[in-house]
């Protein structure tokens, strides 16, 4: 459920073989390598053994020189690099996660970069190529807008419709776990709310999304595990809020959230100068009651009556330390002082609160929120409108309603947004004012 950027290092420490060696050295009589020579996008691979993880490097002279990593595969996006150094052709630098390093040592051969990987004793040879000079990363060309907080800089990328100075603009919440703006995790790639995000913009309503802490760009805003609580993320979202108010592009602002982002975002907009609300796929219960459900489905008996005890625990304030190795990823003891701050949020009283427009909108074959969440918040709040898409799930894509081919959609991209997704959010927006 919760897999933070450090899973990235566990995956790596859990291979026990196939560490590699230092490269060949500099060669004679080769001149000082520069900055500049290294300036640019390298693109290349830690060479793990049977699954190698690609990775993206930046380096550029800034006061000496400053780097970035991006991992696709960790949902890792811009991460600033540290303790760069370039002496004669040999480099290092670091990559600084929750308290430890990942420590990179190579040598720069012209436009090739091979070295060694290593965190935590263990050591896997890596390699970079330089790209062309005319490459363009896909970051490059979004536009990005930025809040600070205590804890790091968050940036959220902005989608505009093509004509027009001023538009309507949405804020596009993800749901749970280390998602980025795309609606991705570590799990898989279906770009359901980038898809989002542009079909909108098609339709003259602007939008900013942004990437959940430890995902994408804002990998560096995570904040340890044990720490985490579900009221930062309502404050992030409502940081976002006041920004795109302030914003002079922007003349009226609904929330749009997914899943969890559905909570997040109606408990922001609770308290947030907003003009309408979108929930989609989001629970109309405590996420207690949604554990119950969700983990009575996938769980042996024993293993399913030990979640229950665990549950009735945090519902009574009480952490649980021992937690059996198949309960580790819901019920780790890190993470359950969230979950109780989590169970404190009941949908119901909070929609009951919105003084705006409400749209409910839930999948058919949604096989992780049925759609009967939708209509317990639509019991809570009579004036919104429910719009219940024939076949989505919860990727907002059109799948089977059979559990193993619904879930293969959660890895693929090239399926479209189930039809009547977007029309009917934009038919719901411009019906209140969004033109």
């Amino acid at each position: 459920m919760w897999k933070w950027l450090p899973g990235m290092i566990v995956f790596l420490l859990l291979i026990t073989s196939g560490c590699g060696d230092d490269p060949n050295g500099k060669k004679e009589g080769d001149k000082k390598m520069k900055v500049e020579d290294i300036a640019g996008e390298w693109r290349g691979a830690i060479q793990v053994p049977n699954q190698p993880l690609d990775i993206e490097v930046t380096f550029e002279k800034d006061n000496g020189i400053k780097g970035s990593i991006t991992i696709p595969a960790q949902n890792v996006e811009g991460f600033s690099l540290t303790d760069i150094q370039l002496q004669e052709h040999e480099l290092s630098f670091q990559m600084p996660v929750s308290g430890q390093s990942l420590v990179f040592n190579g040598v720069v051969e012209g436009d090739d970069i091979k070295g060694t990987f290593t965190q935590a004793g263990q050591s896997f040879p890596f390699n970079l190529k330089k790209s062309s000079g005319d490459h363009k990363s896909k970051q490059d060309e979004e536009e990005f807008m930025t809040v600070e907080t205590d804890t790091g800089t968050l940036y959220g990328s902005v989608v505009l419709p093509r004509k027009g100075d001023v538009f309507p603009v949405a804020l596009i919440i993800p749901g749970s776990g280390p998602t980025d703006r795309n609606g991705n995790g570590p799990g898989g790639k279906n770009n359901s709310l980038k898809f989002l995000a542009e079909q909108l913009a098609a339709q003259g309503i602007a939008s900013v999304r942004y990437d959940k802490r430890g995902a994408g760009k804002n990998a560096q805003a995570i904040i340890p595990q044990e720490e985490i609580r579900f009221e930062q993320f309502i404050e992030d979202a409502g940081r976002w809020m006041e920004k795109i108010n302030r914003d002079a592009r922007f003349n009226k602002l609904a929330v749009i959230g997914h899943s969890q982002g559905s909570l997040v975002g109606m408990a922001g907009a609770k308290e947030a100068d907003v003009d309408a609300f979108v929930s989609i796929a989001g629970a109309g219960r405590s996420i207690d009651q949604i554990l119950n459900d969700q983990l009575k489905d996938s769980l042996p008996e024993d293993a399913y009556q030990e979640s229950l005890s665990i549950l009735d625990a945090l519902r009574n304030g009480d952490t649980v330390p021992e937690v059996s190795n198949s309960l580790q990823s819901v019920f780790h003891p890190s993470i359950q002082p969230f979950l109780m701050s989590w169970m404190e949020y009941d949908p119901q009283e909070i929609i009951k609160s919105l003084e705006v427009p409400v749209l409910l909108v839930s999948g058919e074959h949604d096989i992780q929120v049925p759609v009967k969440d939708a209509e317990l918040l639509k019991e809570a709040q009579p004036e919104a409108e429910l719009l219940v898409i024939e076949k989505m799930n919860h990727v907002l894509k059109e799948a089977p309603e059979e559990r193993e081919e619904n879930l293969k959609t959660y890895g693929d991209p090239s399926k479209p947004l189930a039809e009547g997704l977007v029309q009917g959010i934009v038919e719901f927006l411009k019906e209140n004012g969004f033109n």
